[in-house]
């Protein structure tokens, strides 16, 4: 009965007799809610319907199966859609097929199941990805220190860090926020955390953590981080070892000369990097090619690369977009200077005119790892304490898409990539 249900269900879903289709245009025109339409797409996949993504058709759009549960949920959640016929998803299919085109059709098969990285506790700040998550309605779960330690991660097939610094020095916060009740509450409870997981510095602890992920993203994981949980995870990779905390972090003082003992062979994006030893310097590294390079804001622009759709893949998903310039967005680490990225890192997005990435991405081991300059891709400049982005306001924004496209691609049966 189980069965004869289930085939029943999906019968009824994908709609076989209509003879129809549902095109979630992604276009700049097309879509009035680009944030949500993902998260039809996620809700589709959700119920084992496979759809398909048609990169570099208008703006890369998803084509799903026709049912009228589809149709109401499109209709309750405000995301535009056309249905079309079988005649015209053919035509469709046939336009994308052509050599001289530069698109796509990637099929998605399942809906991944995805984790946040966060402390469980309140924090000062917000975070792009759970706030986007939450705003299309795709669901997942929130880990930290206990569950990576504990091997939870093989449950997952994606993870995002969270606002994180892995190096064990509170996010180097010191000077402007150490009287902060939030920042002594915080400490508090990482040092007590690496107690109970049997270390004696959080520093310690948060490279275990650190290198937990790093074996699950080499065993097939994907692996997406912004802003200082970018730069600040490699660097604790790097200081395997070697103790970088002065004492206000960890009650003893640095290592001397430090900087000659990292170890850039443990890193996944980043060489040749000069750390900042000053704790009262709202810096991890020269890594952030903002901390001695200021752009103006009102040409702090990044440009998506264009990939071939047919032959790389992967990087054309993640650079689905309706438009190819996205506007900046600052961060504790806001871009990379491209003389520290590893050579088999790709840039996906770069600030041309000021010689930064803004948006990298590489294979590692059997799995994948996305870093994503900045903080809040719709506040330029986010502060401590300041309210998070209402994205009701910001449906269409171009910088929270490139976050989505990440959620979406482990979904995806990728081809091998061509050489």
């Amino acid at each position: 009965m189980k069965i004869l249900f289930k085939l029943l269900f999906v019968f009824l879903f994908t709609g076989t007799l209509s003879a129809q289709s549902i095109l979630l245009p992604m276009d700049e025109n097309g879509q009035r809610n680009h944030l949500k339409a993902y998260g039809i797409a996620f809700w589709v996949l959700n119920q084992d319907v496979s759809i398909h993504w048609l990169l570099n058709y208008r703006g890369g759009s998803f084509l799903l199966p026709f049912s009228e549960n589809i149709k109401q949920e499109c209709q309750i959640r405000g995301v535009s859609f056309e249905v079309i016929s079988t005649a015209k998803a053919g035509t469709i299919f046939k336009e994308i097929a052509s050599p001289t085109v530069n698109m796509e059709a990637v099929k998605l098969d399942k809906a991944p199941k995805i984790a946040v990285y966060s402390p469980k506790t309140k924090q000062p700040w917000d975070d792009a990805v759970t706030m986007v998550l939450t705003y299309a309605e795709i669901p997942y779960d929130v880990v930290y220190d206990k569950e990576v330690l504990g091997d939870k991660l093989t449950e997952y097939n994606w993870l995002h860090l969270h606002h994180e610094d892995f190096t064990g020095q509170y996010g180097k916060f010191y000077r402007s926020f150490k009287n902060a009740p939030w920042y002594i509450q915080q400490k508090k409870e990482f040092e007590a955390v690496a107690r109970e997981m049997g270390y004696d510095k959080v520093s310690k602890e948060k490279l275990a953590v650190a290198k937990k992920i790093q074996e699950y993203t080499a065993g097939g994981g994907f692996l997406f981080a912004m802003c200082s949980a970018t730069d600040s995870y490699d660097i604790a990779l790097s200081a395997d070892g070697v103790d970088i905390c002065e004492p206000m972090f960890d009650g003893d003082p640095s290592e001397p000369n430090y900087q000659q003992k990292i170890n850039y062979d443990n890193t996944l994006a980043f060489t040749d990097f000069t750390l900042v030893k000053d704790p009262n310097t709202y810096e991890f590294s020269n890594i952030d090619s903002r901390h001695m390079n200021e752009v103006d804001a009102k040409s702090d622009f990044f440009t998506l690369f264009e990939f071939s759709a047919k032959w790389d893949v992967v990087p054309t998903m993640l650079c689905q977009n309706h438009t190819r310039v996205v506007k900046g967005f600052m961060g504790q680490t806001t871009a990379y200077r491209k003389d520290l990225i590893k050579s088999n890192v790709l840039i996906m997005g770069q600030n041309k005119a000021a010689n930064e990435a803004r948006y990298i991405h590489a294979e590692y081991g059997k799995g994948f790892f996305t870093f994503y300059g900045g903080h809040d891709p719709e506040d330029y400049r986010h502060y401590v304490g300041d309210p998070k982005t209402d994205l009701d306001l910001f449906p269409n924004s171009p910088g929270y898409r490139l976050i989505l496209n990440n959620i979406l691609f482990p979904a995806a049966r990728k081809k091998k990539q061509k050489t």
